[in-house]
């Protein structure tokens, strides 16, 4: 095989792992439970690879044979955010999890912080789509960047565009990066640019993610090592900090993402396509919007087609997540949830029964085994079992 295009659907879990009521998330399915809440909703083309036949999504099981093979795959790392799900489909397994600050980060921190970008912040609590809301205006007066995390790892700063300048909010962000190692590595810190007006502020799509370095080899480093192209869509790059990667395209928007895919699909290269996927999670999944959520998620599945058509006959699909986020929770943060496993391509066997796995490790295994990098990840490669 010539290529693995891997699309990550952020966030589109496939119902609760064990461990789940540890986390706060039990009973949560993003994928069920959006089907459940609304009426008659259908994913006809993700139906066609197998979603249906995935263990717990009888609700997509349509009266057709999948053309493609399908799974789940649980994740082995403690924790349930963007990076944790990234790395362990790179191959990472973490021994303990990321640190988070629901109080908000101590006075050791912040006080540094504030020292070190020559001004005050204002917040320093636990949000999700309310910080802007709440201190926008105090924002605007003062100029003073908002500091706020989540359920996850990260540190965010906000800031008006109009008042912070992106390339001053990128320069802060890179300080805090900077500070933020060791003891209070967090996962990520993220840039959280917005423009408008008091009682009208709206979020840019310049979002900008700041990670940690890997702390250990990814698939990714062993492709490149190799000679063979990695291509990131989306913000890939950040989760990696660059690592790894050898082209790397942002994108504005799931439709974009998808674009940005099937332009590296038409390219003549070796190696990887990594798409990430983010407004499931980032526009629908934090906000609790089960509409929304049903809408992008078949907009994507109305491009399924087009991405099967552009594949090369050397070609392999993977589709699955990094965790879940499911909006039908009182929660409106991410959820520890199974994730999907699909897979196609034209020299690959149909309708193979990959079951549950037990890591997202196998993705990094399958594809160390497919270009024959002779990396060895703590996960089962499901290569043999798909090739005709």
């Amino acid at each position: 095989m010539k290529r693995v295009i891997l699309i990550v659907m952020d966030s589109v879990g496939v119902g609760e792992l064990p461990d789940a009521q540890k986390y706060g998330d039990k009973g949560s399915n993003t994928l069920g439970n959006i089907a459940t809440a609304v009426k008659g909703f259908t994913l006809a083309n993700l139906e066609k690879l197998g979603l249906g036949y995935i263990e717990g999504m009888q609700m997509f099981q349509g009266k057709e044979l999948p053309i493609g093979s399908y799974g789940r795959m649980a994740e082995k790392s403690p924790g349930k955010d963007t990076t944790t799900g990234h790395w362990e489909l790179a191959g990472i397994i973490l021994d303990k999890p990321f640190p988070v600050y629901p109080e908000g980060f101590p006075p050791s921190v912040i006080t540094k912080f504030e020292e070190a970008i020559g001004t005050k912040s204002i917040g320093n609590f636990a949000a999700s789509g309310t910080e802007i809301k709440e201190l926008g205006q105090q924002h605007v007066k003062t100029g003073y960047p908002i500091v706020y995390t989540s359920a996850d790892s990260v540190f965010q700063i906000a800031a008006h565009e109009e008042v912070i300048p992106i390339e001053r909010l990128y320069e802060i962000c890179r300080i805090a990066r900077e500070i933020l190692q060791g003891e209070h590595g967090v996962g990520r810190v993220i840039a959280r640019p917005f423009t408008g007006t008091v009682g009208e502020f709206v979020r840019t799509d310049r979002r900008h993610d700041f990670s940690l370095e890997p702390e250990k080899v990814t698939i990714l480093d062993s492709l490149k090592e190799k000679g063979l192209k990695v291509k990131g869509v989306g913000k890939i790059k950040d989760i990696f900090n660059g690592r790894g990667i050898t082209d790397t395209v942002y994108i504005h928007g799931n439709m974009d993402g998808v674009d940005k895919t099937l332009a590296y699909i038409k390219e003549e290269f070796t190696g990887l396509i990594f798409t990430n996927l983010v407004d499931f999670d980032m526009l629908y999944g934090h906000r609790n919007n089960v509409e929304g959520y049903a809408a992008a998620l078949k907009e994507f599945d109305s491009r399924i087609p087009e991405i099967l058509n552009n594949l090369k006959v050397d070609d392999i699909l993977i589709i699955t997540a990094d965790h879940g986020c499911d909006p039908t929770t009182v929660s409106t943060d991410h959820s520890r949830e199974y994730v999907p496993l699909l897979v196609y391509g034209e020299k690959l066997k149909r309708g193979v029964n990959l079951g549950t796995r037990s890591s997202f490790v196998d993705i990094a295994q399958t594809i160390a085994e497919i270009f024959g990098t002779g990396t060895e990840y703590s996960g089962k490669s499901f290569y043999r079992d798909v090739l005709l």
